[in-house]
């Protein structure tokens, strides 16, 4: 007399495997989430950017707030000093600020050795205004604000012409005159170019001519030039004599 094993309520049979175990016909196991649209939690929001609300602290930045002053160039001719970035991005909305270098400040101190960064910043608005700035601090974040904040202040116009004998136009694409700057060890020199020339400099440097606003220029450098502290320094201080100079 034979006997046929049966299988009790809730126990699975030799060879099956248990839901989401795998299996023959049971599918691959699940794992995760599961399927999309399977998670009904609700997503938390994103947080939008607080943007910061600029509060006049100098007489010229009150005067700039309430409409008295609606130019720099009044500013310039007066020769007051500016002491906010607020003014600057006021009266100036459309500069651009980039990162040109950043580097690693390393020192021995009677506690050990401390790390700084170094942040060099450049602003121009890609039409006659530039300035550069640098900053340092225990964090790369607040290194960058410092020099962000140092580049608006440092805004300086730049005087922008056609003194290329090639091709003597009326647009300005390129500097009136031939220029030279010192900055350091490194010695530039900007050269008037023709129109449709571009611009013959290296990389940094070409991309400091393009935040203010030159379209055409021949460009030598001499000295340290792989030290962006002293190449920023030598390109602004040949800007500025196109201002000073005209």
């Amino acid at each position: 007399m034979s006997q046929t094993a049966q299988s009790k309520p809730g126990q699975s049979k030799p060879g099956q495997s248990k839901p989401g175990q795998g299996g023959r016909g049971r599918g691959p196991p699940i794992y995760g989430r599961g399927p999309p649209g399977a998670d009904t939690r609700p997503k938390r929001p994103r947080r939008e950017p607080e943007v910061e609300v600029w509060v006049p602290k100098t007489i010229l930045g009150k005067k700039v707030d309430s409409g008295e002053i609606t130019s720099i160039e009044e500013i310039l001719e007066s020769g007051a000093r500016i002491q906010e970035a607020g003014i600057i991005k006021k009266l100036l909305p459309d500069l651009k600020s980039e990162v040109v270098d950043v580097g690693i400040i390393q020192r021995m101190t009677t506690n050990g050795q401390s790390t700084r960064f170094k942040a060099i910043v450049a602003a121009g608005n890609e039409n006659g205004y530039l300035g550069i700035g640098q900053g340092k601090s225990k964090q790369m974040r607040i290194a960058i604000e410092k020099a962000t904040n140092q580049a608006f202040l440092n805004i300086n116009p730049i005087k922008m012409g056609c003194g290329s004998w090639e091709c003597k136009c009326d647009q300005k694409h390129s500097v009136p005159f031939k220029v030279k700057g010192k900055g350091g060890s490194v010695t530039i020199e900007i050269i008037p170019a023709p129109r449709g020339l571009g611009l013959v400099a290296g990389g940094k440097i070409k991309r400091l001519l393009e935040l203010a606003g030159l379209k055409d220029a021949w460009t030598t450098a001499k000295g340290s030039t792989p030290t962006m502290g002293s190449t920023s320094k030598a390109v602004l201080d040949c800007l500025r004599q196109t201002f000073s100079q005209g």
